[in-house]
């Protein structure tokens, strides 16, 4: 593994940097009663963790026989993005994880670009990462794919073995280690403080996993 100054961290957003997770679970399941689909937020957070929106419109398609169109989307985001922006937090500590690190960085995140820039400007984080935010919009195939990150790794211009991904999710996880990098599985999110959630990342053999982001620093030097 190089030093830290010849080092990639690649943060997920949701779930890693800021908590948006209840709050984008919750809004789907809204808009999903809306649109007469019955789904439980504990099978939404198993079924759509972490994925794009074209995976999510596939699953949905898919086992659910509901066709997302612009409509439905449109009304989904305006009902999320008027959340973000009353709600959102970053996750605690986060800041100085990433100014501490003495590695460079950068966020691949499922969302849409919008999305992630809103979350990072409502949070006061944009000014750590911006303009290296890379989206699944980018690629061809989104998580559990490694397009993602490969993408960003190569617009870094880092090796994959020279980078470290921060997770919240199994297909974010499972992302990072089709790409050939080292992946820390990050369970400190509101959505993740509880033995089923870090049963199903540590089933997955994270290098590590952790609920503190303040131990991030160190963990990467390790």
């Amino acid at each position: 593994m190089a030093d830290a100054a010849s080092r990639l961290v690649i943060f997920d957003c949701d779930g890693v940097l800021v908590d948006s997770e209840p709050i984008s679970l919750e809004v789907l399941v809204e808009v999903l009663s809306t649109a007469g689909v019955s789904i439980s937020a504990e099978e939404a957070t198993e079924r759509f963790l972490g994925r794009s929106l074209k995976s999510m419109s596939a699953i949905l398609h898919n086992d659910y026989g509901f066709a997302t169109d612009q409509s439905f989307l449109d009304d989904m985001r305006r009902r999320l993005y008027e959340r973000f922006r009353r709600e959102l937090q970053p996750v605690a500590g986060v800041r100085t994880a990433v100014e501490r690190l003495g590695a460079a960085s950068c966020v691949a995140s499922s969302s849409q670009p919008e999305r992630i820039r809103l979350s990072l400007t409502v949070t006061g984080l944009i000014d750590l990462f911006e303009p290296n935010i890379f989206s699944a919009t980018m690629v061809k195939h989104g998580k559990p794919a490694p397009d993602l990150f490969l993408h960003a790794s190569r617009e870094m211009g880092f090796a994959p073995r020279d980078c470290v991904v921060v997770e919240d999710s199994p297909a974010g996880i499972e992302a990072a280690k089709a790409a050939g990098m080292r992946v820390f599985a990050f369970a400190g999110g509101s959505h993740a403080r509880n033995k089923r959630h870090r049963k199903v990342l540590a089933a997955l053999y994270p290098e590590v996993l952790f609920d503190d982001m303040v131990e991030l620093p160190e963990l990467t030097r390790q």
